[in-house]
């Protein structure tokens, strides 16, 4: 199963993100999702799971919950959007945190960390990332996308 990693977009979904995430069964948001309307078109890709971040302040994002965790074909994958919150189960393979704005792939007591990157305009970073996971028969693969230089909101 492949899934795409997404966090940080803070705003504006370029079209270059649901290019990278085609083919794509499912997508992971690792908050700071920034307009509700990010949610719905990385919809288009697959399956949407969300967790709020620490600036998803005003519902309905707000209502997004600080954790989530789901089975990937045998993979357990708990997603947060800050390292400092997660809260991973004795069976999770991979934990997937934003909140850094820098992709980072970290093996960690058995267990992978992944942070995408931010895919978004906003922030402190200077390139745009994604990430696709891969969880065939439970072993957990990740690849990053590098989507360019930040573009600047119109």
């Amino acid at each position: 199963m492949r899934v795409g990693l997404v966090s940080d977009t803070h705003g504006p979904l370029d079209a270059d993100v649901l290019e990278a995430l085609a083919g794509c069964q499912a997508v992971l948001h690792a908050g700071d999702i920034g307009d509700p309307g990010v949610l719905s078109l990385l919809a288009r890709v697959g399956v949407v799971l969300a967790v709020r971040g620490n600036n998803d302040r005003t519902p309905p994002l707000s209502e997004l919950p600080e954790r989530h965790d789901v089975d990937l074909e045998g993979c357990r994958v708990h997603l947060v959007h800050r390292a400092a919150d997660a809260r991973p189960a004795a069976e999770t393979r991979v934990v997937v945190v934003g909140h850094s704005h820098a992709p980072l792939v970290d093996e960690r007591d058995g267990r992978l960390w992944v942070n995408p990157g931010a895919a978004g305009r906003v922030g402190f970073h200077r390139r745009r990332w994604v990430a696709l996971l891969d969880c065939n028969g439970g072993v957990p693969h990740v690849q990053h996308i590098d989507l360019g230089p930040r573009r600047r909101q119109p």
